[in-house]
């Protein structure tokens, strides 16, 4: 017998050891062992490995299932497709974040797409988890052909006693064109789902009758006045989601917990208090309205963009 199969039939001979031991120790009845924490510990064995050998062994009954198996190179299996990892380099070359490539992907291949974690370790496996400036460049230029292919909608709680002789408090609504950052905003009473249902209306004909801009798509966060990601049996009997579905609109939501991927309305509420609300009190509520909406005025026509290069949104816009 060579030295090869001696080893083999000493490891088997302990294993099966080790596999009566351990359904001694299922029926209680090991004279040592109490748990199998313990049993795993005194042989110096995890207990994921020991049960992955003892339940393919008993399904099968071969004792060359308890013998240690190949496995074929790990880049085959956990590795993502070569074609989808071009696609990934080919989005992120044009700028888009994981995310967005995530969403490309999926819908291009309606089963499967690697998840934005997997995205972002392929970019920084070829140095493009940072973008260079050619890389912005090209988002840049990306953005300019895509005027009205995506809105980004947000609620904003503002603070009490803003209007004078007034503690009730209000809230902003607004929709940011992701393309020329043309905004609009409504003050509402109360988020409840209907109320801002009529508020975004309200926006999207404003930019529509003013700018000729109509949207494709929305970006929101999870919030209940907006719908339920999860819940898309119930879509037509919510007013927000049922508005978009008669005006065939598509619905993308935030990723949990990050504001930031819904960052252009975010700068807009930023840009808005620093400009009109901070240390201001308004007399009344019609006061604070026609206020907001000189400021939209002035916001999207006359107040330059560091991000568009210095114009103004509706230069930008005209300029497409």
């Amino acid at each position: 017998m060579s030295n090869d199969q001696t080893l083999q039939k000493n490891y088997l001979k302990s294993i099966k050891s080790r596999v009566e031991d351990y359904e001694l120790i299922k029926e209680k009845k090991h004279p040592t062992f109490k748990r199998v924490k313990d049993f795993c510990e005194h042989h110096k064995i995890k207990r994921q490995t020991f049960l992955r050998i003892y339940n393919r062994y008993k399904q099968s009954g071969k004792d060359s299932d308890l013998l240690p198996q190949k496995r074929g190179p790990k880049w085959k299996t956990r590795r993502t497709d070569i074609n989808t990892e071009k696609r990934v380099i080919e989005l992120r070359n044009k700028g888009l974040n994981r995310y967005e490539i995530h969403q490309i992907i999926r819908e291009e291949l309606k089963e499967f797409s690697p998840s934005p974690s997997c995205i972002y370790n392929i970019t920084r496996r070829y140095g493009l988890n940072k973008l260079k400036n050619d890389a912005k460049k090209e988002r840049r230029m990306i953005i300019k052909e895509k005027a009205g292919q995506l809105a980004h909608i947000d609620c904003k709680y503002l603070e009490r006693n803003l209007i004078t002789n007034d503690s009730k408090r209000y809230y902003l609504v607004a929709v940011v064109d992701s393309c020329t950052r043309i905004a609009w905003a409504e003050i509402l009473p109360d988020i409840k789902s209907l109320t801002v249902m009529f508020s975004v209306l309200r926006c999207f004909n404003m930019i529509n009758s003013s700018y000729k801009i109509q949207f494709e798509e929305v970006l929101t966060d999870n919030g209940s006045e907006f719908g339920a990601k999860k819940d898309t049996n119930n879509k037509m009997e919510h007013p927000f989601e049922r508005m978009l579905i008669e005006m065939g609109i598509k619905h993308r939501y935030t990723k949990p917990y990050r504001p930031q991927t819904n960052g252009k309305v975010e700068r807009f509420w930023k840009t808005l208090n620093s400009d009109m609300l901070e240390d201001t009190e308004f007399e009344t509520l019609e006061h604070f309205k026609d206020e907001l909406l000189q400021y939209l005025i002035y916001y999207n026509e006359h107040r330059p963009h560091q991000s568009l290069n210095g114009k103004t949104p509706l230069e930008f816009l005209q300029n497409l």
